[in-house]
């Protein structure tokens, strides 16, 4: 019997999944090598490296791996908050229209995505964004504890930019390793402690 007909994207999902149990299996093995080449491995074995190698994160959109990508500059994000009509992050007080309306958009019912991340300057601000797929794949692996970050967005993704941070938000694997905080969403009080990781975050790379 076939099964569902799947889009582009579910289809490209199943083989990720598909291909990430191969390589979980290997682990469970013990001679899954991501790095070094083992000269007695056979070639099957030096398949699945190789496998493992591509599979170090879960993709998405932005994540740098396309080729009209890789010259774009990594951004590097302090957190990312989801807004959806029926959806809010835990711990916001707006409702969905009213985040809106200080964020300057509309209240699109597919919702918007906000980046938090920093000038060149060093201060806080806020990217509002229409990558909500790009966004939802960040934070897929964020959840797991997988250190990525999407390349620079182009214009046409940029709704709105703000001065300041829009909380809570949830935080990069980054930011939670310095601050001793788990992935929640940080809200207000919190985020102030941030401030101080703007130099790092410009200097250092998560690649």
């Amino acid at each position: 019997m076939a099964g569902p007909e799947m889009s582009e994207a579910e289809y490209l999902r199943e083989v990720e999944a598909r291909s990430r149990a191969v390589v979980n299996e290997a682990a469970d093995e013990g001679w899954l090598a991501y790095y070094e080449e083992v000269e007695e491995t056979n070639g099957l074995r030096r398949a699945v490296n190789e496998l493992a190698r591509t599979l170090r994160h879960y993709h998405y959109q932005g994540d740098g791996c396309l080729d009209e990508e890789t010259d774009r500059p990594r951004m590097r994000l302090a957190g990312v908050v989801l807004l959806r009509p029926a959806a809010m992050p835990f711990g916001m007080d707006d409702d969905y229209e009213t985040a809106c309306r200080r964020l300057n958009v509309d209240p699109r019912p597919e919702g918007w995505a906000v980046w938090n991340t920093w000038s060149r300057q060093g201060h806080p601000v806020l990217l509002v964004m229409t990558d909500l797929d790009g966004t939802e794949g960040l934070l897929i692996n964020w959840a797991k504890g997988i250190s990525t970050y999407p390349v620079t967005p182009v214009p046409s993704q940029i709704a709105q930019v703000h001065e300041g941070w829009a909380a809570p938000m949830t935080v990069s694997p980054r930011v939670r390793s310095h601050l001793g905080v788990d992935g929640l969403p940080l809200g207000a009080e919190s985020m102030r402690d941030l401030q101080g990781l703007a130099g790092d975050n410009q200097r250092e790379s998560d690649d």
